[in-house]
This record gives C-alpha cells, sequence and structure tokens, in this order.
C-alpha cells in the first residue's frame, strides 16, 4: 500500500473527524477572539457599537469557515493551493483598478458581501503553494539554484504587488512567511545569508535615494523610520503616535489601570486605538500581567501548531502547519514590536485582537488548514 492510499485509509471519517480536531487551538484562539471583543467594548467606551457587534459577527463566520476548511482532505488543499495563489494575484491585480482608496492607500476590494483586503489572503496561498511545491519537489534538488529560483519568483510577485498599494508591512510579511517556508524546507543556509546581505545593501540604498528622482520609498515610510529612531524629532507630528503608545504601555505597570479605566484610550489620546495600537489599550488596563497573559496564549498557539506539524509524516501536512504558526507568529511580534518602539510603524493589526474583517477570516481560515493537516494525518 503506498503512503497516499495509507494515508486516505487511516483517515477519519464523519462526524469523527470532529474528535480529531485539535481542540486545545479552537479553544485558545476563541480565548484570544475574547480578549478581542473585551478590548474593543471598551476602547468603544463601554458599548458593542460600532465594533464589537460587527467583529462576533465576522467571528461567527470565520469559525465556520475553519470548520469547514478542516472537514475537507489535506489532499484537496494541497490540489488547489495553486489555484488559490493565483486567485490572490487576480484579487490584487483587481484592487489596482477597482480598490478602495483610504488614507493614501489602496488595499481594500468591495466584494459586495465583504469588503475584503486581498494583501491577506496572499499570506496563507503564498504558504500553500509553497509547501506543495516542496511536497512535489524530489529533496536532493531543494537547494539547486534553478530549484530555488522558482519559489522566490513565486514569492517576490505579490510582494512587489502590495508594494504598490502600498503596503510595506504586509509585503515584508509574505517575504518572511515565504522565507520560513523554504528554510523549513531545507534550502541551504547561504542562500538565505545572501539574502540578508542584499537586504542590508537594500536599506543601504533606501536611505541613500531619500529626497532623489530614484526615491525607493514614499515619504510617509520614511517618516515612519524617523519616528522609530527619534519620535521626540516631532512628538506632536509624526512622533505622536509612538508616543502616546509608549505613554499608555508605561502607565499600565505591572497590574494595569483596571478595565475600561485607561485615560489614554478613552480620552482618544491612542491613535488607531481599535486597530493597530490595541495591545497598548490591553497594557495599559491590565498592565504588564494582562499582556503577557496575552502573549503566553500567543505562544501556546505556536506550541500546539508545531506539535502538530513535528507529528506528521506528510511533508505537505508539515509545512503547511510550520509556515501558518510562524505567519501567525510575524502576525503578533511585528505588531508587538511596532507599538512598544522596537520596530517602524508598518499598520500590522494584532491577529485575532485588532478590529478587522480580512485578518479575522483569513487566520481563521488559515486554522482550518491547520486543523485538516491534523484531522488527516495517518495514525
Amino acid at each position: 500500500m503506498s503512503y497516499l492510499d495509507y494515508s486516505v485509509a487511516t483517515a477519519p471519517s464523519g462526524f469523527r473527524k470532529i474528535l480529531f480536531l485539535s481542540w486545545p487551538i479552537i479553544l485558545l484562539v476563541c480565548s484570544v477572539c475574547g480578549v478581542g471583543f473585551m478590548m474593543l467594548y471598551s476602547v468603544a467606551g463601554g458599548s458593542v457599537d460600532p465594533w464589537v457587534d460587527t467583529q462576533v459577527r465576522r467571528f461567527g463566520l470565520g469559525m465556520a469557515v475553519m470548520f469547514v476548511v478542516a472537514m475537507a482532505p489535506i489532499w484537496f488543499w494541497r490540489n488547489v493551493s495553486g489555484v488559490a495563489y493565483l486567485g490572490s494575484l487576480i484579487l490584487l491585480v483587481a484592487v489596482e483598478f477597482f480598490g478602495d482608496l483610504q488614507m493614501g492607500a489602496q488595499r481594500w476590494i468591495d466584494l459586495g458581501f465583504i469588503r475584503l483586503q486581498p494583501s491577506e489572503l496572499t499570506k496563507i496561498t503564498v504558504v500553500m503553494l509553497l509547501a506543495a511545491y516542496y511536497d512535489w519537489l524530489p529533496a536532493d534538488r531543494t537547494s539547486r539554484p534553478l530549484w530555488v529560483i522558482l519559489p522566490v519568483i513565486l514569492i517576490l510577485i505579490p510582494v512587489s504587488m502590495v508594494l504598490r498599494q502600498p503596503d510595506l508591512g504586509t509585503s515584508l510579511l509574505i517575504l518572511m512567511g515565504g522565507g520560513a517556508v523554504m528554510f523549513l524546507a531545507g534550502v541551504h543556509w547561504a542562500y538565505f545569508v545572501s539574502v540578508i546581505t542584499a537586504g542590508v545593501g537594500l536599506i543601504v540604498a533606501i536611505f541613500q535615494s531619500r529626497g532623489t528622482s530614484w526615491q525607493l520609498i514614499q515619504d510617509y515610510q520614511f517618516r515612519r523610520i524617523d519616528t522609530f529612531i527619534d519620535p521626540s524629532q516631532d512628538p506632536l507630528g509624526a512622533g505622536y503616535h509612538i508616543t502616546q503608545a509608549k505613554i499608555a504601555l508605561g502607565s499600565g505597570g505591572w497590574t494595569g489601570r483596571g478595565y475600561m479605566q485607561g485615560t489614554q484610550s478613552r480620552l482618544n489620546f491612542l491613535p488607531e486605538k481599535h486597530t493597530d495600537f490595541i495591545f497598548t489599550t490591553l497594557a495599559e488596563e491590565f498592565g504588564f500581567i494582562g499582556a503577557f497573559s496575552l502573549l503566553a496564549l500567543y505562544a501556546l498557539i505556536i506550541i500546539f501548531c508545531i506539535a502538530s506539524g513535528l507529528r506528521n509524516p506528510d511533508r505537505f501536512s508539515a509545512l503547511l502547519t510550520y509556515g501558518i504558526a510562524v505567519t501567525f507568529f510575524l502576525f503578533f511580534a511585528v505588531n508587538m514590536s511596532m507599538v512598544m518602539g522596537l520596530a517602524p510603524v508598518v499598520g500590522v493589526p494584532l491577529p485575532l485582537v485588532s478590529y478587522g474583517g480580512s485578518s479575522m477570516l483569513v487566520l481563521l481560515g488559515a486554522f482550518g488548514l491547520m486543523q485538516s493537516a491534523h484531522v488527516h494525518r495517518p495514525r
């Protein structure tokens, strides 16, 4: 019996699949989402409008998507990974022509029943395609230059399209998530050293290009870098966001000011308090203990994902699980670093906590893929 025949023969069927779900991950995801509802209620001044009600409905839809995705056999997702990748590219092209323009960025497209940010979907479809690619590719070819170039191109195509929106934060997440899958698939470390060296050279070129005719990034992105280096240069302008975020983080102390007692959020000093900077509201109201507790929930999700991947003998399933875990990690690591002043502000939401439909639905769908790999692994 071949491995594929064995995996199909030993996969659970019908309602038994529900028993094989990774219920700890489901409970942890629900807990994190519950924290999000609680914080959105707080920043709205003790009201379910305008954010909590909408976010709860999105959560319900996202959980339904997660269970539907989890019930489909993992070989199905492997076979449609290329179609999913092409679909996300088509949506990125559609954004270029029909997307909504907000705050100088064109990132969203109205599909009628949902207002979607295709770049969020692309983070997962890139991981899916690369996992399928390395599942197909013989192990002895993984580090050969010809077979390394193709996945690099597959990563850079959506990265370049997202950069045009412009959305530096999401493009970096796609790049790092794709690179992580390549590394986990066994691509030789020398390639990554070369990329890091080239990245350092690119950073130097970006700074050298400032104010020239060939400027590589937008002026507002340069302002974000300046703010990251020294927020006090413009405390009431470009440095205002991060300055207020640090005040909120510091004022929380060990135990916080108390639920719905945060002055920075309730007096509207915090910018984007329901999206990118919601972690600062949590830290102000619940202090270090509350912030660490949320970080512990995130860490447990990562640990259970890694444990599931380690127990899965199917290469596609394992790489997909690892890729989703890395993408999820990058989400909250970049957001927390951003609001604490450890990284430039790049507009990355806090996963499952920040207000936003695309991020919520895509992440819950991604956990559905992870659950599909977990449910259908040979036992």
